[in-house]
């Protein structure tokens, strides 16, 4: 097969005259899923664990997306909100520092009991889990491009990809029973026909605080915004960065070295910042952002090294806004070109913060004190591979997450209760500058954050419009701001973890992926003691945790404590009979975990 590169038309030409595929050169899958991401991974697992064979295919030569390039402090605001595969995952990241370092161990107090991890490890970690099912043929180097010819459908539905194996410049063809866009991009659902958005929403479409053109200083009142926000909806992209993995241990840091593309006048305006004290927002501990803070947010993980996030008080730091806007529908080549600019101008930065005499010396000294970690990213020079693309396109599917979903129905309360809920989440609404810095402004438009309480996510959202056979569990369907607490890797993995289930439920019920029965889809996910609704006092360990779940899920619950070892009140047992239809009977001394165990278990024999 001769190498036509990257070009999206030659390659198109080779694949349109290959349609017609022979069966002996397919490979063939139960499910087949793109993308080595967390949620992919997540997706692989649980389809698995459903007796299906799967193919996971990625880009690269490393599984792990984010987490093992360097987001080593896991994004979640409620701790015990998510469970299944992620807290499984969280609980091994835990084990290794344990068995590594001991129990007593400083590396197992910064691990922040498995929250906080080196990037080789969360590689290591999800290597491992995968290596447990055999089922599970993971093929790293496979190139999809979002092209219709590398997708064959029929009757609405994908039967077969085709993906460019990068080692040996090959065509390879896969075919599946269900199939899984587990890419930050969506190249899959897009490229199979499913509809999606890219854009930001304005205020006036579905009435979302903070939504569309915002300006808005950073640690400011949540509903605070500054001059020159309309509100108006754009065609833009929020930033990419990298997260870096700095250490300040001299055994283990690379200095860093001045790349060859630097332009010293991307990065002056630091000085004048440091020089008028200007911020981008309000600093809560100044001293916090002398030196290395000054342009980057380091939250610090075991053995010295720390994962470094744009520093969101700064008006210059890692992010690289506007570059980015064609980064989710472009093709490879230029994903690439980009990816190398932000490299460059990444490490331009950190050489200007650390060597240009127009910052004070004592600034220089103390910016100086961090390098890469050596140990670190050691076959691409010690550098994260992979670009922080916190969004690409979200595929539009047949429940559209808002803002609305994620925020409380009134101060206190739950956000609105979704009962086909495949997992608890909680995260603020998060987003990034689309803009660089413009005159007269002093914030950077649409830098923002939106207090949210933990919500649950309904199975919708990962089910795409007009194609069959196809899950989105990380291109999921929202608004730019719905989008913004769901892109955190736990739901996505929680997400990837339905996804990999239902397929799996799909296949042996012979149903689509759009007809399954959600409830059968949730027993399955609550035997994997994933969370579907969030109360602080039932963990997954809880004897009635799976009964509790699905009375949340049903309403019977409304607060956050379910006080499930109470005993059951006379009132609260006849008004959950009514609610539910049931006639469980309350005897003596009867918890409330009882009781409602007792109901689960008639509601699902009645419905059998």
């Amino acid at each position: 097969m001769p190498h036509f590169g990257h070009s999206p038309f030659l390659w198109g030409v080779v694949l349109m005259s290959s349609l017609i595929v022979r069966a002996q050169d397919a490979e063939n899958f139960d499910v087949v899923i793109v993308g080595g991401t967390p949620g992919g991974i997540t997706a692989a697992i649980g389809a698995a664990r459903g007796g299906c064979s799967v193919a996971l295919l990625d880009r690269t030569a490393h599984v792990g997306g984010l987490p093992a390039n360097g987001l080593g402090a896991t994004d979640i605001a409620t701790r015990g909100c998510t469970g299944g595969l992620f807290l499984e995952f969280v609980q091994r990241i835990r084990a290794h520092y344990v068995c590594t370092y001991g129990e007593k161990s400083e590396q197992v107090r910064t691990c922040s009991d498995g929250y906080h991890f080196e990037p080789s490890v969360a590689e290591k970690v999800f290597a491992a889990m995968l290596a447990e099912h055999p089922s599970i043929a993971v093929r790293r180097m496979r190139q999809f491009d979002a092209q219709p010819g590398n997708v064959t459908l029929e009757n609405g539905r994908p039967v077969a990809i085709r993906v460019l194996n990068r080692e040996t410049n090959a065509i390879e063809t896969y075919r599946g029973k269900v199939f899984v866009d587990a890419t930050y991009e969506g190249d899959l659902a897009a490229a199979s026909g499913a509809p999606w958005r890219t854009r930001r929403e304005g205020r006036a479409e579905y009435h979302e605080p903070l939504a569309g053109r915002v300006y808005k200083a950073w640690r400011s009142r949540p509903d605070e915004v500054g001059e020159g926000s309309t509100g108006e909806g754009d065609d833009v992209i929020q930033a990419y960065n990298y997260r870096l993995c700095l250490t300040a241990d001299p055994k283990n840091r690379l200095p860093v070295e001045r790349p060859a593309t630097y332009r010293r006048d991307e990065f002056a305006s630091l000085a004048a910042d440091l020089e008028q004290g200007r911020y981008a927002g309000t600093p809560s501990n100044e001293a916090e952002l002398d030196g290395i803070g000054r342009i980057v947010n380091m939250v610090f993980l075991p053995n010295g090294k720390t994962d470094s996030n744009n520093q969101h008080l700064a008006f210059i730091s890692t992010d690289l806004p506007e570059e980015n806007y064609p980064w989710p529908t472009a093709d490879w080549a230029w994903r690439d070109r980009f990816a190398l600019r932000l490299r460059e101008y990444t490490l331009g930065l950190l050489y200007f913060a650390q060597n240009d005499e127009s910052l004070p010396k004592e600034f220089r000294e103390k910016a100086s004190r961090y390098g890469l970690a050596k140990d670190e990213y050691t076959d691409n020079g010690n550098f994260p591979r992979q670009v922080y693309v916190r969004e690409g396109r979200r595929i539009e599917g047949e429940h559209l997450f808002t803002a609305h979903d994620s925020i409380p129905v009134q101060p206190g309360a739950r956000p609105p209760l979704h009962a086909s809920s495949i997992t608890a989440s909680h995260y603020a609404i998060d987003s990034h500058a689309v803009r660089k810095r413009e005159p007269d402004r002093v914030h950077l438009d649409g830098f923002l954050s939106y207090p949210t309480l933990p919500y649950t996510v309904p199975y919708g959202t990962i089910v795409p419009k007009k194609v069959e056979q196809l899950l989105t569990p990380v291109p999921v369907s929202a608004t730019h701001l719905g989008f913004g607490t769901l892109r955190m890797e736990p739901c996505w993995m929680a997400l990837g973890q339905a996804a990999g289930v239902a397929a799996a439920l799909s296949i042996r019920s012979a149903k689509t992926v759009r007809e399954i029965d959600v409830a059968t889809l949730q027993d399955e996910l609550l035997a994997q003691k994933a969370i579907l609704i969030y109360f602080k006092d039932v963990p997954p360990t809880h004897p009635h945790f799976a009964a509790l779940q699905r009375a949340g899920l049903r309403g019977l619950l409304t607060d956050w404590q379910a006080k499930p070892d109470e005993p059951v009140a006379e009132a609260d047992a006849k008004t959950w009979n009514e609610k539910a239809g049931t006639t469980v009977e309350l005897e003596p001394g009867m918890t409330r975990g009882e009781f409602l165990s007792r109901m689960s278990r008639t509601t699902k024999a009645r419905a059998e």
